[in-house]
Order: structure tokens, then sequence, then C-alpha cells
């Protein structure tokens, strides 16, 4: 019941966020958001005592896992696989002279042993593929610094779980097994890519089979596809935990799995519209909530953190001296080694080392020291510093990136010349309606939802055509086939008129024209799919 109890909160408070973000601060990240909505639940003691202890194990399984399976789907293959020695060099070469720098400049600067030094080390190497957006937003970052960041983010975990895996051992056993570290990695991560790789490529095939199978699931309204949904929200579960299971990286099979998806899905939409449709909306509403989520969970723990007392390091305050030393390791060598290893320019260094944002994966390693022979002291050393880190990887980028990068440039004629033949579109579609021989009562109705379109119905109008359809007799067949031509009928005339202005008047560029006819296919397959499960 806790956990049933904890997940309602989140899931609320990740849905408020993204209200507020949309609602009333459009211009700040909605990640931001959720992370003061995350510090406000901590601060109410009703609401905190709601959400339960963090568990890293469910916090990396349950909700990190299938945001980097969704984050791997969206990214092809084929660009994973032109760009594998950048990743190699990024997630081992750059990650280890990270770790190198963070924790020989942590041991002497604050007299930190060394051992733990290279925890709090190897704990800050891994970037977050879901936070880059907090310090980009509205700013346009380049594209192929764009491209490093999300490969490395979605690759780094492993080194840096192997090199914590190897401080711990060191902090335990006092000293270093170098050649056990490395079989480790090379079992970790390679293990994760074939478990991922054979996994998926196993249900990619189960699921081909049943989507061309006598079960026939192609392009049958009346069959969604359900059994295919439900095998494809549980595949990032099945791969990482199953990962974890025989010890490999359960990131990085998920991760791989996704790429491995992203091309079924680019070859299967047409053999199941249906069954796409739904899954890119259920993707899209998953991505969204789980995203927000992880800060609302950010924002709890680290306020909980702030505000426990007992979360100290014998009263000193060298954490903060730490978490910046470690917040300034990882920058600079970031910076050094894109610009000496990578060659790219100045500016361009400078803004892939300020896009290493560190947030849920981070937090979440930081709390595995917990489950090992750290002492109690140490492990809020390693808590509170990691903390300051995080937030200074949010901060810092955000405010520098003001100056450093360029505003994303807004179309504001295209946007308005889009609402213009929007609006003329619609009234199209209502001039057509009222020219057909129907009743009133059935204009008025299709009126209504026309303009609903565009935004320009009322709440009193909503409901008054909420009465209406209640105490509106069952429709006969006829009735409703007759309704169902009328739609088609505007939903084509909309279409004609679009087309002319594309083709003929040049109003609208290709993005636009593409957006208003999505619209007016999902309106048509909204109203024929109703009329189809009547």
């Amino acid at each position: 019941m806790t956990f049933l109890i904890s997940t309602g909160v989140l899931v609320i408070a990740a849905m408020l966020s993204i209200v507020i973000n949309r609602r009333w601060l459009p211009r700040l990240s909605v990640n931001y958001v959720s992370m003061l909505l995350g510090a406000i639940i901590a601060l109410v003691p009703i609401l905190n005592g709601l959400v339960a202890r963090f568990d890293s194990d469910i916090f990396i399984g349950l909700i990190v896992a299938p945001l980097l399976y969704f984050e791997g789907q969206n990214t092809r293959l084929n660009l994973v696989g032109r760009h594998v020695r950048e990743i190699i060099s990024l997630t081992v070469g750059m990650v280890v002279l990270c770790a190198v720098v963070a924790g020989l400049g942590t041991h002497f600067l604050t007299n930190v042993g060394l051992p733990l030094a290279f925890i709090l080390a190897a704990i800050s190497t891994p970037t977050d593929a879901t936070a880059t957006e907090s310090v980009t937003m509205g700013r346009e970052l380049p594209t192929r610094e764009g491209i490093g960041l999300k490969l490395e983010s979605l690759f780094n975990d492993a080194s840096g779980i192997i090199l914590l895996n190897m401080a711990i051992l060191w902090y335990v056993n006092g000293y270093v097994n170098y050649s056990q570290t490395l079989g480790d990695f090379v079992y970790s991560a390679g293990g994760g890519i074939v478990f991922g790789g054979l996994i998926s490529g196993a249900i990619v095939y189960v699921r081909q089979l049943m989507l061309r199978s006598k079960v026939n699931f192609i392009n049958n309204t009346y069959n969604n596809g359900t059994p295919l949904k439900v095998i494809y929200l549980m595949t990032p579960f099945v791969l990482y935990f199953g990962a974890e299971a025989i010890g490999v990286s359960g990131i990085i099979a998920v991760v791989f799995a996704g790429l491995v998806h992203n091309a079924e899905g680019e070859r299967s939409a047409l053999a199941n519209p249906q069954w796409a449709n739904d899954l890119y909306a259920l993707v899209g509403l998953l991505s969204d909530v789980l995203n927000s989520i992880v800060f609302v969970v950010l924002g709890i723990m680290i306020l909980r953190t702030t505000l426990d007392q007992s979360v100290s390091y014998n009263g000193s305050l060298v954490w903060v001296a730490i978490g910046i030393i470690l917040y300034l390791a990882n920058l600079l060598a970031r910076y050094v080694y894109i610009r000496l290893v990578h060659h790219i320019s100045n500016r361009e260094s400078w803004i892939f080392a300020l896009g290493g944002i560190h947030g849920a994966v981070t937090f979440a390693l930081a709390f595995t020291v917990a489950e090992t022979q750290v002492k109690t002291a140490d492990f809020n050393l390693v808590l509170m510093s990691e903390s300051l880190l995080i937030i200074l990887s949010l901060v810092v980028p955000t405010i520098i990136f003001r100056w450093l990068l360029p505003k994303v440039q807004v179309d504001v004629d295209g946007a308005n010349r889009l609402a213009t033949v929007r609006e003329q579109m619609i009234e199209v579609g209502v001039q057509t309606l009222w020219a057909m021989p129907i009743s009133q009562e059935s204009k008025d109705a299709v009126t209504f939802d026309l303009r609903s379109q565009n935004g320009h119905t009322t709440v009193p109008q909503f409901w008054a055509e909420w009465r209406r359809m209640v105490q509106h007799p069952e429709y006969t067949p006829d009735q409703l086939r007759e309704l169902m031509v009328v739609y088609r009928n505007i939903f084509q005339a909309e279409r004609v008129y679009l087309l002319q202005q594309y083709e003929e008047n040049h109003v609208l560029n290709e993005d636009l024209f593409n957006e208003l006819y999505r619209e007016i296919g999902m309106a048509e397959m909204v109203i024929l799919g109703y009329g189809v499960m009547r």
C-alpha cells in the first residue's frame, strides 16, 4: 500500500508540474517546476510522509530504465553505428579522465582518503539523458554537440558503475584490482549489449510473428494489438532486471533494446496503424510523466537530505568544497578531453563540457553506497556532495547558456499563418456542413465539434452538448452511417482547402501544411473510430 500511495503522489505531482509549466511558466523547463514541487512535498510533513524512502533499485528499474528505453528507441541504430568510436572515447576515455581528475583533486584539496575520493569521483561521472533539456530550454544546441551529449549519456552509466564498484572494493579491501575492474567492465558493458541485443531481437521476432499470424493483428480495426502493447511495455523491465540478475549492465541492455526496436517501429507502422498510433501516444504519455517524476523525486530527496540533521559529516562543511571540486573537475576534464582528443573549437568544447548534466542516475548511485560497507559518515559525505554536484550541474549551464547559445528562432509569422489557415479551414468545413440536407440538430452538434478544433467552444456550451447527448436516443445504424458520411465530406472539404493553400496559393510551407493535415487525419480517425466501435 505504501508503494501504491507513493506512486499516486508522484504521478499527481508530475501532472501538476506539467500543467503549471504549460499554463504559467512556459519559458521555464518543466524539470525545474517538477523539482520545485518535489521540494514543496518534502517541506509539508503530511505529503512527505506519503512518499516512501528512496530505493535506488526501484527508482532505476521502474523509472529510469523505461525512460532510457524510450530514449534509445528515439535514436537510430545507424547513428550509433556511425559514432561507435566516438561513443567508446566519450564513455571510456573521457569518463576515466574525469574520474582521475575529480578523485585526485578531491583527495589533495580536501585531504579525503583516496578510496573515498574515487567513490565520490566515480558517482560524478555519469550524465543524465533526461536532464539536458532543463538547461537548454529556449536555446539552440549545436547538432554535433547535441548528438554527442545524447550518445554519451545513453552509454556512460556502465563506466560509472564499474568505477564505483572498483572504488568501493578499494575502500573495503585497501587495494585496487585493475585486472578485475577491466574484466568487470568488459563483462558488464559487453554483456549488456549482447543480452539486450539477443533478448530484444527475440522479442521483436515474437511480436512480428504475432503481428503477421492467423490471429490477424494486421490492418484489423477490431484488433488493436493489446497483447503486442503489453509485450512492448514489459520489455524494458524484463531486460533491465534480467540483465542485472546475470550481472551485466541493465541500463545498457535497455538502451540497446531501444535502438533495436527503433527500426521495428519504422517498418511496422502500416501493418496495424491503430496499434502503432496507440504505442506512439502511450510512449509520449509515459515519457512526460516519468521524466517529471524523476525530477520530483530529485527535489524531494535533495531537500530531505538538506533538512535531515542526521545526515552530516562530523559537523564539517567539507562537503560543500567537495561538491564544487567534483563539478569543476568534471567540467575542466570534459573540456580538455573534447578539445584535444576530438579537436573541436573552443566554444563548442565549452558547450559540450557544460552540457554534461547530472541527475537521476548520479543520485541513485549515491544511494547505492549505503548498501555497502562504507561508513555512515562517509556515506553522508557522498550524499551531500553529490547533491550539490547535481544542483551545480543544473544551475551553472542554465545561466551560462543564456549568452553562450543562441535563442531558438520562433517563426511568429508562420504561427500566425497557421492559426489563420486553421480558422479558415474550419469555416470551410462549417459551410460544407450547413449546405448538406440534414437536420438542424445534427448541424448544431457537428458545428460544435468543428469549432472545438480551434478551441472556440466554452464550458457552458460543452455542458449543453453533454445534456443533449445524455437525453438523445441511441443512434440507429442508418443515422450513424449518415453521420459518418457527413464527417467524411467535411474532412475532405478541409483537405481540399488545405491543399489549395499549400500547392496553389503557397500560403503554408511544408511543415505547417503537414501539421494541419495531420490534425485533420487525427480528427477523422477519432470520429470514424467511434462509428466503427458503435
